[in-house]
């Protein structure tokens, strides 16, 4: 009798102890909830977390029924009854323990692995396991009582050796677990998460106003949606590929530098964007012709040290199809993903660490959930509070991430937008909602048409929900993503590197995530000109009769001398009549809220016999969409051999339009292979001609960052097969 009251006495204390531990543990402040586990990733996981505990208990459990059995015969043996009873208690907390081990380890492995998602399994794996370890504290406790009281020295021996065991395997477990985070965080030249400020500088990445003490008197800039930069063009001439159209864009090209946009212009301090306009006429460097520009300055009335992003609901969608397994560098439809990555990080590590760093930009209050899609779709992380949120634990299952199956976009953006659906009560003058997708955009599960993908992403963005693509790899497509990130609200960007895209991400995630004008038009109205081309709108039909359109502007950062990155949108104009010129100028916009606005300026196109520019920014801007006509037209020509885009001092640099059936001829369809880099010898003539140009404006503007166009068009005139 008194032997069954202790044992219950024992059992009333192991609950306690595990119920206490279970309370402790579902009250942490944050919790790693990460439910995605692919088959591949679970077997590893497995035997990396399962394999060596599995060992050790097996080992515990049969040191402790062969110790119970030795002191029950020792005890018989010598006529011992204190011994007999020593071993025929632990004999009983071997028969408790043993089972709820086994129940602990299958319910950790059904909740791991994703077999079967459940609160409840969650809950009761969880109680089970802090139970077994409970007990097994309590066996522990037990033999060093006896071992000492007794003078039992096997007992004594038993606590050593397990004390020894459960340490060993603590060391191997955490040598692997150091092992494994070095692979994804090493600091060597093949690791892209760590940096120095000398690599920031070599990035070219420029000082912003924001680190200068005079933050608080400087007025944030405004720069358009669509694409940020033009990196996926850059780097297809540096390793020797033909670069598609899309590549290169105005608005991309625009973001890479910046402008001065005449913000000492601005008379009206109360409108939330307010334009100042600069004029200028500019001979075509091929063929003399006199141009005419008016360049639009996207100004803001928000002071840096008063702008404060909204609080984001933020999905990360990560594409981990097959074709994020090629070499960063490297097409991946050229060898069906066979290519050795020797050095190269996959397109996978880059978008992997992607995540982590765009994780770092998270405020507390923001909200954060995650889907993975290959020919599926997978919720990989529920959206949960940051604050509620264990960051750490996410970005190691982040970095774990492999790929593999094909890609099915339609279907992991409609389980993105899933995340959405019991927050459409929030309150939207708190928070912003923002889809991320960061992929190399190359669907070719689901829907893979442009219109069905389009439809999709502008459909988000008529309920609020907005997006922002980030793309990786040399054969990202910007044919599609040109297209779908030119919706209301929506950007998109190329990851270069890991750490340039800290470092933007550092300076422009705030901005990235907050649009703040919508449905913008400037209505054009003059005698003496006429709006001929639009440069640097997001919207792929920017000119409607005489006025220019834009579905949005983010707010940009300036740097010290004032200047905004991407704060400029160009209009070339055709002079109906001679003589200086007035125009009327009416600009209209929407807020986030919905609320309309408008203000009227008026401008004189002042008539000179030679040519002026109002302004660096505006003639910067020029130099530039030269500059991007002119490889546009090489781009087609090379692919085509149509001489219709062969630049001559009759025809100047013209604009680059073409049809539809044009496009597809040049560009293909989602599956990108590589074309070798090749430039014909009248190419190689008008880029060394464009060379003397804008090397020449570089001198007059007085920016050394136009240097990296410099350095593409050596490529291209000396580039040999």
């Amino acid at each position: 009798m008194k032997q069954k009251k202790k044992l219950l006495i024992v059992f009333v204390v192991v609950l306690a102890i595990a119920l206490i531990l279970v309370y402790l543990n579902f009250n942490k402040s944050k919790s790693d909830d990460w439910v995605y586990n692919s088959d591949m990733q679970y077997i590893l996981n497995e035997i990396a977390v399962f394999a060596i505990p599995i060992v050790v208990g097996i080992a515990i459990i049969t040191y402790s029924v062969i110790l119970g059995i030795y002191n029950i015969r020792k005890g018989k043996k010598k006529e011992d009854s204190k011994r007999q009873k020593t071993g025929q208690t632990i004999a009983r907390i071997n028969s408790l323990f043993i089972p709820i081990l086994i129940l602990a380890i299958v319910n950790v492995v059904i909740v791991d692995a994703n077999i079967l998602l459940s609160e409840f399994l969650e809950v009761m794996a969880t109680f089970l396991s802090l139970t077994a370890i409970a007990i097994f504290i309590v066996l522990l406790l037990y033999n060093l009582i006896m071992g000492i009281k007794r003078k039992n020295l096997s007992c004594i021996l038993f606590v050593i050796v397990v004390l020894a065991f459960v340490i060993f395997s603590g060391l191997i477990l955490y040598a692997f677990g150091t092992a494994q985070s070095s692979i994804y965080n090493n600091s060597s030249a093949n690791g892209t998460l760590s940096f120095d400020s000398a690599s920031i500088q070599s990035s070219g990445i420029q000082s912003f106003s924001s680190n200068s003490s005079s933050v608080s008197d400087t007025y944030l800039g405004f720069s358009t949606g669509g694409a940020k930069d033009i990196n996926n063009f850059r780097e297809n001439i540096k390793e020797g590929y033909f670069p598609i159209s899309t590549d290169i864009t105005y608005n991309g090209i625009f973001y890479d530098y910046t402008f001065d946009t005449s913000r000492e212009q601005v008379t009206n301090n109360e409108d939330l964007f307010y334009p100042a306009y600069s004029c200028a006429k500019s001979k075509d460097p091929i063929s003399g012709e006199d141009e005419y520009y008016l360049s639009v300055g996207l100004n803001s009335n928000i002071k840096e040290s008063d702008f404060e992003r909204k609080k984001l609901n933020l999905t990360i969608l990560l594409d981990i199809s097959g074709s994020m397994t090629s070499s960063f560098d490297k097409y991946y439809y050229d060898s069906f993903g066979t290519d050795n990555l020797e050095d190269n990080k996959s397109k996978m590590q880059i978008a992997n660490e992607a995540v982590t760093i765009l994780m770092d930009e998270l405020n507390p209050d923001d909200r954060f959930g995650m889907v993975l899609f290959d020919d599926n779709a997978y919720l990989a992380k529920p959206m949960n509070l940051v604050s509620e949120t264990d960051m750490e634990a996410i970005k190691g299952h982040v970095l774990e991430i492999i790929a593999q199956g094909g890609t099915n976009f339609s279907n992991g953006y409609t389980k993105a937008t899933d995340l959405y659906d019991n927050l459409k009560k929030s309150n939207k003058d708190e928070y912003e909602n923002r889809i991320i997708v960061i992929t190399d955009a190359m669907p070719n599960y689901g829907t893979t048409t442009e219109e069905g993908l389009l439809s999709m992403v502008e459909e988000n963005a008529n309920n609020g929900i907005y997006t922002t693509f980030i793309g990786v790899g040399v054969d990202f497509n910007t044919e599609l993503v040109n297209l779908i990130g030119s919706v209301k609200g929506a950007n998109y960007y190329a990851v270069h590197n890991s750490e340039e895209f800290k470092t933007r991400m550092g300076e422009q995630f705030e901005y990235m995530v907050t649009p703040l004008v919508f449905d913008l038009n400037l209505d054009f109205n003059s005698e003496d000109f006429e709006i001929e081309k639009v440069y640097g709108s997001d919207k792929e039909d920017a000119l409607n009769g005489n006025i220019m359109e834009i579905n949005t502007l983010f707010p940009s950062p300036t740097t010290d001398n004032g200047e905004t990155k991407g704060g400029i949108t160009i209009l070339k104009l055709k002079k109906k009549s001679e003589g200086s010129s007035n125009i009327d100028l009416t600009v209209s916009y929407k807020d986030r809220n919905g609320n309309e606005f408008s203000n009227n300026q008026s401008v004189v196109f002042e008539e000179q016999e030679s040519d002026f520019y109002d302004n660096t920014g505006i003639r910067k801007a020029i130099a530039l969409t030269r500059y991007v006509n002119t490889i546009k037209n090489w781009i087609l020509y090379e692919r085509t051999e149509s001489p219709n885009f062969v630049i001559l001092p009759t025809t100047g640099i013209f604009d680059c339009d073409f049809t539809e059936d044009e496009v597809r001829i040049i560009l293909g369809r989602n599956e990108r292979t590589s074309t070798e880099l090749s430039v014909s010898d009248n190419y190689k003539e008008i880029f060394s001609n464009f060379k003397q140009y804008f090397s020449n404006e570089i001198l007059e503007i007085k920016d050394e960052n136009l240097n990296k166009e410099i350095e593409i068009l050596d490529i291209l005139i000396n580039y040999s097969k």
